[in-house]
């Protein structure tokens, strides 16, 4: 786990929800214009690092090209709210012959048989892996907080 973590949650529960949550992560890299662009990707969690796919020409990748640094949040969009953000460095490399693409189909979509999942399959020798080493964890947890507002509890 990174070496700053902060907020209710233990590292233990961080990784829990990381590797329950099937919410895109929102990823923020600087722009060439020194603003911050945010982009929604598939993620999974593994060894203390969050991995992505982009394509190699994606806006995002070369973002990343020019600079490593990036923030990132992962929580679902409804009520209650609940999640981790944080900040880290970005590496890319190749997608080669990991698995992350086709773990991140099967968790996202439930498989790789979609017409969705066969395009992007077909393409992955185009691929890059996105790997972000987290410097600083920050969750937040508001579920009993919002418990009688009336919003329904999700996973997580």
């Amino acid at each position: 786990m990174a070496t700053v973590c902060k907020g209710p949650w233990t590292p233990n529960q961080i990784e829990a929800f990381l590797q329950q949550a099937v919410y895109p992560m929102r990823l923020a890299c600087v722009a060439t214009d020194g603003y911050p662009r945010v982009v929604s990707l598939w993620f999974r969690y593994g060894q203390g690092m969050l991995y992505c796919v982009s394509h190699r020409e994606s806006s995002l990748v070369a973002l990343l090209r020019r600079n490593e640094r990036v923030g990132f949040e992962i929580a679902p969009n409804e009520p209650p709210y609940h999640g981790v953000r944080g900040q880290g460095t970005a590496t890319l490399q190749a997608l080669g012959d990991d698995d992350t693409l086709r773990v991140l189909l099967q968790r996202f979509l439930g498989g790789v048989d979609s017409k969705l999942a066969r395009w992007l399959l077909s393409r992955s020798d185009e691929e890059m892996l996105i790997s972000i080493q987290p410097q600083r964890w920050f969750s937040w947890d508001y579920r009993e907080r919002m418990e009688d507002t009336g919003t329904r509890g999700s996973a997580g």
